[in-house]
């Protein structure tokens, strides 16, 4: 006797979600829409780790694979209100007084540092403050001072070249829009050697963005990107390299940061990413 067994294929339940960009230029992140009814350019108001934010919907509701959210998901709270876009507003206005008291601050500290933006929270519970530095800077006395000043609570943070450019925006060298303002939404790791294999000059003027590191588009624009395995054995202390600013000698490495530090012929050093420093092949 034969037993029949029929196997009924389940069918796959995936999650229905829904794109929401927090700035212009922005990542998109993937709320749970709640059965709410959203539509392209919808300003809503979510649930994010940092409490609640106002976004702006960029892709329609749609499902995706499980695998590929970070559960759980964040809600999409509501649409949002008259009130809440002019809350939004109050927000962008204080933040251009904050940055006008935190520049006197930043003088009256005597701190080497550059203010670049600052954004207050949707519901006004804290503001962040992004600048650049050279290199590290205690600001405790000016966070104080600034919390005091400004009756909130302040976050400082520190971000670099490329961030600034991204926030300011502006034109590259080929007269176009920055990528990373206009359409790039996270940066990802551009090495010499990618100008190398589209036979380009490596005069650092002619591959170097306005925020003095490697152009973005020598990475979308290879034919072939070599997949970067992190810091080459090669990168020696001792050892001479290509950099955005020419060939040099390695003279220190700092493994946390990913960073090396590199002596020029004329006796100057600078501090690059590991991914933008390629080993100088030499002949023996």
């Amino acid at each position: 006797m034969y037993l029949s067994v029929s196997i009924v294929e389940r069918e796959i339940i995936m999650p229905l979600v829904v794109g929401i960009r927090f700035k212009e230029k922005g990542k998109v992140y993937y709320f749970d829409p709640c059965e709410l009814s959203l539509k392209l350019g919808d300003k809503v108001i979510v649930e994010t780790v940092k409490g609640t934010e106002m976004g702006t919907v960029v892709t329609e509701v749609k499902e995706v694979p499980e695998e590929k959210l970070v559960s759980p998901l964040k809600k999409v709270l509501r649409v949002a209100r008259e009130q809440d876009i002019l809350r939004e507003q109050q927000n962008r206005d204080k933040a251009k007084e904050a940055i006008e008291i935190t520049e006197k601050k930043i003088k009256e500290h005597g701190l080497d540092m550059h203010l670049v933006d600052a954004e207050y929270a949707f519901d006004g519970s804290r503001v962040t403050i992004y600048f650049t530095a050279d290199a590290r800077v205690d600001f405790r006395e000016l966070v104080k001072d600034l919390a005091s000043t400004l009756k909130t609570r302040v976050e400082l943070r520190q971000i670099g070249v490329r961030d600034e450019a991204k926030l300011i925006g502006g034109f590259g060298p080929c007269g176009r829009e920055l990528c990373c303002s206009s359409f790039l939404y996270e940066f990802e790791p551009i090495s010499i050697k990618l100008a190398k294999e589209q036979n380009l000059s490596l005069n650092p003027s002619k591959i170097s963005g306005i925020c003095g590191r490697l152009l973005c588009c020598l990475r979308f624009e290879a034919e072939e990107v070599a997949v970067e395995e992190g810091p080459t054995l090669a990168l020696e202390i001792g050892s001479y390299v290509i950099t955005p600013e020419g060939e040099g000698k390695v003279v220190s490495r700092d493994e946390q940061k990913g960073t090396i530090i590199v002596e020029f012929e004329d006796g100057t050093t600078d501090e690059f990413p590991e991914e933008e420093v390629d080993v100088k092949n030499v002949e023996t």
